[in-house]
């Protein structure tokens, strides 16, 4: 009798994690519909179809990527922070960015284009053509070797053992690891967003480029803020 009063409690919480898996799982499925959806306007866009090597394409192909992984974290974090500060951030993340991810993957199949980049990341960043760019994005680009050609691995993206350590982690640590490495996250995407906003040809990417580097600035310096009430720091 006593063995099955303490296991209660421990399945209970087993099946509020599970069951907040799963609504974070249908949240993506159907935000990223709704973001897919969103962008069949673009067939009757007068402009020409970006080429498969236009910042277009490339800005949409990549950003998917480093989106996806911060829709993996955001999704750890929504099931498993202590923080419900955190657990808002998360959640604030997941939705916004699986609807971006929805919209940019609307836009390459539209344009026949590959869903995903191969060959390395980051080729289409590069000052050829009269481009200038901010300071932030050459300096990125310069660290990365991006200007050179494609790099291996963009900036900002958590390793394989930066997600086993966030999947393993529990409480107040899970809370104070997600900040940081979304915070760095953010941080290594941002010159991508700022170089897509300036040079994409489709207003429509130009414009959710702007928006991506307005939202995640804001958010970039709300997890700096909780990590330092949490006298945690950046990584």
């Amino acid at each position: 009798m006593s063995a099955t009063t303490e296991e209660r409690p421990t399945t209970q919480r087993s099946q509020r994690s599970a069951l907040l898996v799963l609504g974070a799982v249908a949240l993506l499925v159907i935000g990223f519909a709704v973001g897919f959806l969103a962008q069949t306007p673009l067939r009757d866009d007068p402009a020409p179809t970006p080429g498969a090597d236009s910042v277009d394409v490339g800005f949409s192909q990549d950003m998917t990527v480093h989106h996806n992984q911060a829709i993996e974290m955001a999704t750890i974090a929504l099931s498993g922070a202590s923080d419900p500060l955190v657990k808002n951030l998360a959640y604030d993340i997941l939705t916004t960015q699986q609807n971006q991810a929805g919209q940019m993957q609307g836009w390459l199949a539209l344009w026949d284009a590959a869903p995903l980049p191969t060959g390395g990341y980051m080729g289409w960043m590069t000052e050829d053509g009269g481009h200038s760019m901010s300071g932030s994005s050459m300096s990125s680009m310069s660290r990365s070797g991006s200007s050179a050609g494609p790099v291996q691995t963009m900036p900002g993206m958590a390793s394989t053992q930066d997600m086993t350590a966030l999947r393993a982690a529990t409480g107040p640590a899970l809370d104070v690891l997600f900040l940081q490495l979304m915070l760095r996250h953010h941080e290594g995407g941002l010159p991508m967003m700022e170089y897509g906003a300036v040079h994409s040809e489709t207003p429509a990417v130009r414009n959710l480029a702007q928006t991506m580097v307005n939202t995640q600035t804001s958010e970039a310096q709300l997890m700096t803020q909780m990590l330092t009430e949490k006298g945690a720091a950046p990584l």
